[in-house]
């Protein structure tokens, strides 16, 4: 009997670099997205996630390195024609239209796939009346019954609660008919249930839809229960890639999450992110006077994070990451 060579990566990072000026957002970041899978990308604050999707995505365009989907590059593919190819995405603060209603919102995201012209929709007959019609019914009876907003379809955007418009808006982003449905924090600032539903609706989507998932997201609870792959920047770089319990283990991840006391080693890795080219952790050397204040001034604010948090600094090595951000 033929066996078939296991597929490909759907979506594949490639060394990928991004700066700001002196400031390196990603430095030389690599990881492959497998087909049906939920991979969660997650790391502290700064880390260069939300920096990271939007380079995926088509926002930011990297220094170095390929973004290959589907086998294809696509690096220097604008927003749109990514979209069109099957990557949608939500946004970490809520970009709806808060004055149009949940129904109209949802179906701004089919924009990429429809063949109407711009003199067809001002008249509004034959094809484009009809693709509008095809368009609102296959939405009412998939995507707004899936994700249980029905009952508020019709409603302005601007009158939901947070929650709600979060769903709305992966709603918009599932118009978009993806093969990779990028969630940037898509339970940020949710209650234990709203996170709940948002959890059940991401399993649903991977098992009955066949949408694979790339997830950024800091509830470590739920990374860890969802994800078939996990993986962890801090400072612009991976510093850890594998299951969810691989990475929990990991003596690095420990260390970016904890801290590991090391100041010199806090010193030497701000002088890498500000130094361009330089690698992130630079020689140690003196660069003068403003870098050793910006140092300085960090240490400190770590020092006294660390001080009134001082149970969380004394969790032996095996605690998870998701525990010790809990405490």
């Amino acid at each position: 009997m033929e066996t078939r060579p296991p597929p490909g990566p759907l979506l594949e990072i490639d060394q990928v670099s991004l700066a700001f000026g002196g400031v390196r957002a990603l430095s030389g970041v690599g990881f492959e997205v497998a087909p049906g899978m939920i991979t969660s990308v997650i790391g502290p604050n700064g880390a260069g996630k939300t920096s990271l999707f939007n380079t995926i995505s088509g926002f930011y365009r990297p220094s170095a390195g390929a973004i290959r989907f589907e086998g294809r590059d696509i690096t220097r593919l604008p927003a749109p024609r990514r979209a069109a190819l099957g990557l949608a995405r939500s946004f970490q603060n809520i970009a709806l239209f808060r004055g149009m209603s949940v129904l109209d919102n949802i179906k701004l995201g089919r924009h990429a796939h429809l063949r109407t012209n711009v003199f067809d929709a001002l008249l509004y007959f034959g094809r484009a009346r009809s693709e509008e019609i095809a368009l609102r019914a296959e939405i009412e009876r998939r995507i707004i019954d899936f994700l249980e907003i029905d009952h508020i379809r019709h409603a302005p955007v601007a009158a939901l609660p947070y929650g709600l418009q979060k769903r709305v808006e992966m709603a918009r982003a599932l118009a978009m008919q993806p093969k990779v449905l990028m969630l940037d924090e898509p339970v940020a600032g949710m209650n234990r249930e709203e996170t709940e539903d948002m959890a059940r609706f991401i399993l649903e989507l991977r098992a009955e839809w066949g949408v694979t998932v790339l997830m950024v997201e800091h509830d470590m609870g739920m990374v860890m229960d969802l994800s078939d792959h996990v993986v962890v920047l801090n400072f612009g770089q991976v510093i850890a890639d594998g299951t969810p319990e691989q990475v929990q283990r990991d003596p690095e991840v420990i260390r970016a999450y904890l801290g590991s006391g090391d100041h010199e080693d806090l010193r030497r890795r701000l002088r890498g992110a500000r130094g361009g080219n330089a690698p992130a952790v630079a020689a140690d050397t003196d660069d003068g006077p403003a870098d050793d204040a910006a140092a300085n001034g960090a240490i400190a604010a770590a020092s006294a994070q660390g001080a009134s948090k001082a149970p969380a600094t004394t969790a032996p090595a095996s605690t998870p990451p998701g525990k010790a951000a809990a405490t």
